[in-house]
């Protein structure tokens, strides 16, 4: 790795050294969708003859910097006409372009020459992206369009169960994944428990998830980057869309505050259902809603500005005994500076919020949880060369966490007021991205990420002998919280504990010829924060709890190796990708813990290891009146946690064992046909290997009473989960481009009614005494409908 590194720092060195044999200009600009001003992530800006080229940015901004000359140009979009021009390259020039829906243009632009190469010669792997418009265009259960539904159906992705929030990837847990929106950190993503999710498609632009090859500006999570930007709204007329559903509406308006250079956006969700409870008699409430804002204003061609925010709450009550509440507020503050045609920047000031409230009313008390953060980032993109870009800047993040406080609702409750200890850290980062173009076939991604973990004071923490707040009691052969034998106070400004690490990334493409390419990646992350739960999928009620003196970091290593093909002139492509990861600190919990309203959580702490490797095959066809995807991924996801000593036994006597995301075998299917203008078809099919879970395998009677023994730990599966999907899109007036404009959705979840097992609880049959197996099941067949419309 050392000459690997010296040999990177060499040749980047060579590369960044001026060159006087020919002189350079740069061609620089913003390229934008033309009817809304709307800025456009990732086109393609490409000049054929020379077989290079560059995409813009995630404000649309593009430079790329070539020898003097006379070049052709290619714009090009998924979605949206192409556009070609010759330019002149005599002196550097600024050019923004507006790109045109291809529905809307009057002329189609054939291209007949393979321009799109870019995605099979670039060194990113391991990424997938896609777009409102697909993910609105996949049937899901009660006809609501879901962002986080629509990317479980792609390979090494899946769902923590039917029903359930959050999603793994490549084996690791729904914690595991960092969330952002808009650059702010989402710390749970679902709406109703995992019914729906928090992201409104209307207000979204841009959806990429990074599964391996993270490039160094992300980090604080091991398992992956889910990275979406909302719309910043249309700065050249007024518009409104939204949808009708059966438990469920949305609303979006946008439009400019000046045109061409201020835009404003306003979107909003929410449930309803529970509005029809009480005429059944019934008085459970269950509910949520969300509001996403955007404000953006251009105020010069080097320097513009954005204020975005969202805000969801979910409410849920039965009867008069239980209400429970939480939900997510960010707001960013985001600064954009041209330094140059060549530099680009962003500076953003970033506050988020995550927060539960639990009454119990039989009980008389209220609990109320959380975690927030401030977080400053400072971000630059440097179009050095033709051949080398850099990316590079610094992120501070402060944490406060609420691990719970307990009140009691009335005077006369027998609950006394209760405050578990507040903890405090900051997390710190630098780091560089390279992008190195070494020749025509050979493209390098490399960087590195310094990150710094503080453990800040807090009023008090345990002291425990040997540092181990864990015991392990020979004659039982168990583990056992241990007695503290002090108590330590600290003021806020003092650090518990601090950790550095070094995050190195790379990645490589090679392209074999015009149409196929290899590549390779590496990287190392972090996670300094660590979700509490005693579930197999995240609810509301977990808690988050910082690293520290008696919880490390959980360490990443992950590799993964890939091929791409482009055949049929890029209407099909195919990616094949082997991975292999670790993950060291991975905790577990002893037999027996209590998570809830503990002050004192490593004593129920294990620290173990992890490893996930498998196959993943992604095969796209991407053009014509049929589009989708077959994905497949074979796996396996196991977790080893020894014990410390030769005496101890670990958990599952210190073998490895499935964790309950291992899926063996995960195959989805994703289609859409156009039937015609007015009628679209729409299909989705899943299969997964049963989720792990621990059945018992024998019992025995002690004082009266049947005792389940247990297997070892997560060596038994539920049954196979399957099911089939499909809607029909209507549009009653298809070539309609101006005032009202409407279409509806007709699905049906679940076709073929599969009861899949959400769960499987065992007991007694109180009429027989036989012990029996009990399946719990979400959803059988959901029909929907649903109204969309925009103006």
């Amino acid at each position: 790795m050392k000459h690997i590194l010296s040999w990177l720092t060499l040749t980047l060195c060579l590369n960044l050294i001026p060159g006087n044999a020919q002189d350079k200009f740069t061609l620089s600009g913003t390229i934008s969708e033309k009817k809304s001003n709307e800025t456009l992530i990732g086109v393609n800006v490409i000049f054929p003859e020379i077989q290079t080229g560059t995409t813009t940015n995630e404000y649309g901004f593009y430079s790329i910097t070539l020898p003097k000359g006379t070049y052709n140009i290619v714009i090009s979009y998924l979605g949206f006409a192409a556009q070609t021009e010759t330019i002149s390259l005599t002196e550097n020039i600024t050019r923004d372009y507006s790109l045109v829906d291809e529905l809307e243009s009057l002329d189609a632009i054939v291209i007949t020459e393979n321009i799109e190469k870019l995605n099979i010669k670039t060194p990113q792997m391991s990424v997938n992206k896609l777009t409102s418009g697909t993910i609105k265009d996949i049937p899901v259960v009660l006809g609501e369009s879901d962002i986080i539904k629509a990317i479980t159906l792609l390979p090494g992705i899946t769902n923590a169960g039917e029903g359930a929030s959050g999603f793994n990837v490549r084996g690791g847990s729904a914690d595991q994944n960092l969330i952002l929106l808009d650059e702010a950190i989402i710390y749970n993503s679902s709406h109703l428990f995992g019914f729906f999710s928090v992201f409104n498609p209307d207000a979204i632009k841009d959806l990429r998830l990074y599964k391996g090859g993270i490039p160094a500006r992300y980090g604080g999570r091991v398992s992956s980057v889910l990275d979406i930007y909302q719309k910043e709204g249309n700065s050249k007329a007024f518009h409104i869309n939204g949808g009708i559903g059966l438990v469920s509406s949305r609303l979006l308006a946008e439009g400019p505050l000046k045109k061409d250079k201020g835009s404003f956006l306003f979107g909003g969700r929410s449930s309803y259902a529970h509005l029809f409870l009480p005429l059944f008699d019934i008085d459970n409430i269950a509910y949520f809603y969300d509001l996403n804002t955007k404000l953006s204003y251009k105020l010069n061609n080097r320097n513009s500005i954005y204020l975005s925010g969202y805000f969801g709450r979910d409410v849920f009550s039965i009867e008069d005994t239980f209400e429970n509440s939480y939900g997510n507020a960010v707001l960013n503050f985001r600064w954009n500076h041209l330094f140059s045609d060549k530099l680009f920047s962003n500076l953003s000031l970033i506050y988020s919020d995550y927060d539960y409230d639990l009454k119990l009313n039989f009980v008389e008390f209220d609990w109320v949880s959380g975690i927030r953060n401030f977080n400053l980032k400072y971000d630059l993109k440097h179009y050095l060369s033709q051949h080398i870009k850099l990316q590079y800047g610094l992120n501070s993040i402060y944490y406060k966490f609420n691990p719970g406080d307990i009140k009691p609702t009335v005077p006369t409750s027998g609950i006394n007021p209760f405050k578990l200890i507040d903890k405090y850290a900051f997390e710190n980062a630098i780091y560089l991205d390279v992008e190195h173009k070494v020749s025509d076939k050979f493209a390098l991604s490399y960087g590195a990420r310094l990150s710094a973990f503080h453990r800040l004071g807090q009023d008090e923490l345990n002291i425990y002998e040997n540092d181990q707040a864990v015991v392990f009691n020979e004659d039982f052969q168990i583990y056992e919280k241990a007695t503290p034998i002090g108590v330590e106070t600290f003021k806020r400004s003092e650090v518990i504990a601090r950790f550095f690490n070094l995050e190195p990334r790379i990645s490589f493409a090679y392209q074999l010829n015009s149409k196929n390419s290899v590549k390779l990646s590496y990287n190392r992350m972090n996670q300094y924060l660590h979700l509490l739960s005693n579930t197999n999928s995240p609810t509301p009620l977990d808690i988050w709890t910082p690293s520290g003196k008696y919880v490390q970091p959980q360490l990443l290593d992950q590799y993964a190796i890939g091929f791409f093909k482009n055949f049929s002139n890029n209407t099909y492509s195919l990616e094949l990708e082997s991975f292999y990861k670790t993950v060291k600190n991975r905790i577990d919990y002893i037999d027996g813990a209590d998570l809830i309203a503990n002050n004192a959580i490593e004593q129920v702490i294990l620290n173990g290891r992890s490893r996930s490797y498998g196959l993943e095959m992604l095969l796209r066809k991407n053009e014509g009146r049929f589009k989708g995807w077959l994905a497949y991924t074979l796996s396996r996801s196991e977790q080893q946690t020894p014990g410390r000593t030769p005496f101890e036994t670990g958990i599952n006597n210190g073998d490895w064992y499935k964790t309950p995301f291992d899926k063996t075998h995960d195959i989805s299917f994703t289609g859409s046909y156009n039937w015609s203008k007015k009628w679209k078809i729409n299909i989705n099919f899943l299969f997964q290997t049963g989720q792990p879970t621990t059945f018992p395998n024998s019992q025995y009677e002690y004082n009266g009473l049947n005792v389940p023994n247990f297997s070892g730990r997560n060596s038994d599966r539920l049954p196979a989960y399957h099911r089939l999907d499909m809607a029909l899109n209507y549009t009653p007036k298809p070539n309609k481009r101006k005032g009202w404009q409407s279409y509806w959705v007709f699905g049906i979840y679940n076709i073929y009614n599969r009861r899949n097992a959400a769960s499987i609880s065992f007991g007694q049959s109180q009429e027989t005494g036989m012990n029996e197996a009990t399946r719990l099941s979400i959803f059988g067949i959901v029909p929907s409908v649903s109204y969309n419309f925009k103006l």
